[in-house]
């Protein structure tokens, strides 16, 4: 009985000690992780669905929408007063808190690592714009796991799709904007191509479907299958990484740095990467592709104009020393220059 007297008195300080526990596993990321990414038309979609989530949500929001690399975002006071739960521009370093609205800065990928912890990285540019919301979702599938629900709005290609199959693949939650609500619907037909299963509502009501999905037991983690996004990850946020590149040599090179790509499958998603981190979906890099075809094809009109000029300067000066053969010489193949650069710009033009 004696013996049991000192054990009792030390109650409150074990119960103390378990009370910390708690409080340090919610530090290093217990809730549940909402990530949101849009490109066209989807400004809108966020003011909405901020507008439709509770205040107390026991989960961090994270939104990533494509902006231009030297604007001047107001994004997080718009978001903060079109809902009940606050909104600040995501910094570096800090901690993701439930309840409380991240956005992304300019020219910065947003992500979130160990412990919930916001980075915001200037590695390399994926689908041709940072922020990017795949490399957002990359990031959350890699280090949350399955307390990750994904959100793609209004988009005019198809970001986000890859990015939200990784959160799949991790067991997380799949959301999506419908798309006869979207203003630009590419983003998330392609996303429903790659998560079918994904909760389909439009702008106004994705807040109570993601209160709802927040409000669900955390699905089981899925053990060792975030290797599959070390490489990448590791990329977008440090510049290097221990493992290897995945995929396979895809025989492309990347519009951005012309290093050899990889084709890497997700699910029934693909998505080309380059040794450097530079990402693009098909139809980001088709898109990329076109833009390089028809800079070529304007310096070829630009050099075929340069080779006229200079040859009726040429044929000029024939013309005054009276060698009519060299001066029929010069303006023919002058002529023919101005020909070949009229075609290519009716090529442009679609004559």
């Amino acid at each position: 009985m004696y013996a049991i007297a000192p054990a009792l008195a030390t109650l409150p300080v074990i119960r103390f000690a378990f009370v910390g526990y708690s409080s340090i596993m919610r530090a290093v990321g217990s809730s549940k992780v909402v990530v949101v990414g849009g490109s066209a038309g989807s400004h809108d979609a966020a003011l909405r669905l901020m507008a439709g989530l509770p205040g107390g949500l026991a989960a961090s929001v994270l939104v990533s929408l494509h902006m231009a690399p030297d604007s001047r975002t107001k994004l997080a006071g718009l978001l903060g007063r079109a809902g009940v739960l606050p909104a600040t521009t995501a910094v570096d370093g800090e901690q993701a808190q439930a309840g409380h609205v991240y956005t992304a800065v300019p020219d910065r990928h947003l992500l979130i690592t160990e412990a919930d912890t916001l980075r915001l990285s200037s590695g390399p540019r994926e689908n041709r714009v940072r922020p990017s919301v795949d490399a957002l979702f990359r990031s959350a599938a890699r280090w949350c796991g399955s307390r990750v629900i994904g959100v793609v709005l209004s988009g005019s290609l198809d970001d986000g799709a890859a990015g939200l199959a990784a959160i799949v693949s991790q067991g997380g939650m799949p959301v999506v904007q419908q798309v006869e609500d979207a203003r630009f619907d590419g983003m998330p037909r392609a996303a429903l191509r790659a998560v079918p299963q994904a909760s389909v509502a439009p702008a106004r009501d994705l807040g109570k479907v993601i209160a709802d999905l927040v409000d669900q037991p955390v699905p089981a983690p899925r053990p060792g299958t975030e290797q599959d996004l070390r490489w990448e990850t590791d990329m977008i946020a440090d510049g290097h990484s221990t493992v290897d590149i995945p995929g396979q040599p895809a025989a492309l090179g990347c519009p951005e740095c012309a290093g050899g790509m990889y084709e890497v499958n997700t699910g029934p998603t693909v998505h080309f990467v380059c040794h450097t981190g530079h990402s693009y979906s098909p139809q980001t890099l088709l898109a990329a592709r076109e833009e390089n075809i028809e800079s070529a094809v304007w310096k070829a009109i630009s050099a075929l104009q340069e080779k006229a000029a200079i040859l009726r300067r040429l044929a000029g000066q024939a013309e005054r020393r009276g060698d009519e053969r060299e001066h029929r010489q010069h303006h023919d193949a002058a002529d023919a220059a101005v020909h070949a650069g009229e075609v290519l710009r009716q090529h442009l033009n679609g004559s």
